[in-house]
């Protein structure tokens, strides 16, 4: 997945600012070391030449057993080559107090 950033892509990620392609598979191996059982939706909102912006949701939960709901907006821009090289997220993150997961379907082994 890291092959989709260019290696000069900045990306703003809740409170962490990442600058090229290192530093984002960096932050991508931290995030799913505690991010467990990942299932995400997403949608495209509007999208004009290079640039996108699409919402999610997706669900998650730590090595505590404590389960999450996060949402948000994201703004994709891309390069001439078509590698990603301009994410801005947005994201809200809320304790879910239901164990039944909303979000359904399998979650993919590789990322």
């Amino acid at each position: 997945m890291s092959l989709t950033y260019s290696i000069d892509s900045s990306w703003r990620n809740r409170a962490e600012f990442l600058h090229g392609r290192e530093e984002i598979v960096a932050f991508l191996r931290r995030k799913w070391t505690k991010e467990f059982d990942y299932r995400l939706i997403k949608e495209i909102w509007a999208f004009h030449e290079d640039r996108f912006a699409v919402r999610f949701a997706y669900e998650w939960h730590d090595d505590s057993g404590n389960w999450y709901r996060s949402y948000g907006n994201e703004n994709w821009e891309f390069d001439p080559r078509g590698l990603m090289r301009g994410p801005l997220a947005s994201i809200n993150d809320l304790i879910s107090r239901n164990r039944n997961a909303c979000i359904t379907g399998s979650r993919t082994a590789s990322r």
